[in-house]
């Protein structure tokens, strides 16, 4: 059997010294499935030609632009071309960007939030479907091997009739004003013009929300929203708390704050059932714990006995070798593959993600913008 060769993947954005580029570089390579060839990583042509050097990149496949990256790998023989484009821009790029590429016949992985508003979501949903090609996004946390677990164990009934789902992202970097004071990563978002809607509710904010959809298997179907900025002359929320109704008569609470001093990435979730609840936090990722109302509180490890065999092939370790963020966001780029191969198994977060953490920012801001108490999310089913 001839050996499968890697797919070919370019790179908007993410030059020297971009953490979230690295990152993908990272993930990608991870698991031999695909091969960084092409990219456009800087409007700056010196960064850009060093970081396609320290990449080991031919020094023609280096492009200005995404539109001369399309372009150029779109001329290339079908053996050859990049098959896709990783979008690791600030938020204002993703739709422009996305929407080219995928015109121009490629698949896209990209950063979240997927899109500025719900209205580009849509056109980059559109361009998806008239294109035939695959949309992946980057929320990463819902493909770590515990979240997995959690989230099928839920879907089979372990918990119950699901009635409470609490979600938190903690982080603290944003305390000071650091964003007027040259950190360029917290330049870009917290402008309205580069961020979109919201600021922490849109950087982390959208995490928390999709973990909690994704694992508890409920869709919100209301939010009451509290959206704060703390620092003086900041333009976007860095401090979010919101209510939350499902479709069930299960309710929730979310909280996701940048200026929760002292905190690294505190992203915890927790789902209660009526027989019994769950608890996973992403700075802790190898444990899973399950409390229950007649029996002791259980602590289930990665790696360890008694997983699902669906969670035990997002693991590449045996039990106590830590896995991680790197593994999680790799399990993405492996699923993503698999799908552009055929493999129509293999679940990453995509349109429908999307979609929906781009209503519910809009329902959010909507919400704590209004005396309402309650303001529903758009099912999307009109679009």
């Amino acid at each position: 059997m001839a050996a499968v060769q890697p797919l070919r993947l370019g790179m908007v954005g993410g030059g020297e010294g971009a953490f979230i580029g690295a990152i993908h570089r990272m993930a990608a390579a991870l698991d031999g499935d695909w091969r960084l060839t092409a990219g456009a990583f800087s409007t700056d042509a010196g960064r850009n030609a060093r970081t396609g050097e320290l990449l080991g990149l031919d020094a023609a496949r280096v492009y200005d632009t995404l539109d001369a990256l399309v372009a150029g790998e779109a001329a290339l023989p079908e053996g050859e071309r990049i098959d896709a484009v990783a979008v690791v821009t600030p938020n204002y790029l993703h739709a422009p960007m996305a929407i080219a590429a995928l015109n121009a016949g490629f698949h896209v992985f990209c950063e979240k939030p997927m899109a500025m508003n719900v209205a580009e979501a849509v056109a980059i949903a559109d361009a998806a479907k008239a294109s035939g090609r695959h949309f992946g996004l980057a929320f990463t946390y819902s493909a770590y091997l515990l979240v997995e677990e959690a989230r099928l164990r839920v879907e089979r009934g372990d918990l119950g009739a699901i009635r409470l789902v609490q979600v938190e992202y903690l982080q603290g970097w944003l305390s000071l004003p650091i964003d007027t004071g040259g950190n360029k990563q917290a330049e870009w978002r917290t402008d309205p013009a580069r961020a979109g809607m919201g600021g922490c509710l849109g950087d982390i904010g959208t995490h928390a929300f999709q973990l909690a959809e994704h694992v508890s298997g409920l869709r919100v179907a209301s939010v009451s929203a509290d959206l704060s900025t703390h620092v003086a002359g900041r333009r976007l929320d860095d401090d979010v708390s919101a209510l939350l109704r499902f479709d069930t008569d299960a309710r929730g609470m979310l909280k996701a704050s940048q200026v929760a001093a002292g905190e690294e990435n505190g992203l915890k979730l927790r789902v209660y059932g009526e027989r019994g609840g769950l608890e996973w936090a992403q700075m802790e990722p190898n444990t899973l714990t399950l409390r229950w109302l007649d029996r002791p509180t259980e602590v289930v490890r990665a790696g360890g006995p008694g997983l699902d065999p669906r969670s035990v092939a997002l693991g590449r370790t045996p039990a106590g070798h830590p896995e991680g963020y790197i593994e999680a966001f790799a399990n993405l780029y492996r699923a993503f593959a698999a799908t552009i191969r055929g493999d129509a198994n293999r679940w990453y977060p995509g349109i429908s993600d999307g979609l929906r953490t781009m209503r519910f920012i809009e329902a959010m801001i909507t919400n704590a913008s209004s005396d309402q108490k309650w303001t529903m999310v758009d099912s999307g089913e009109s679009a």
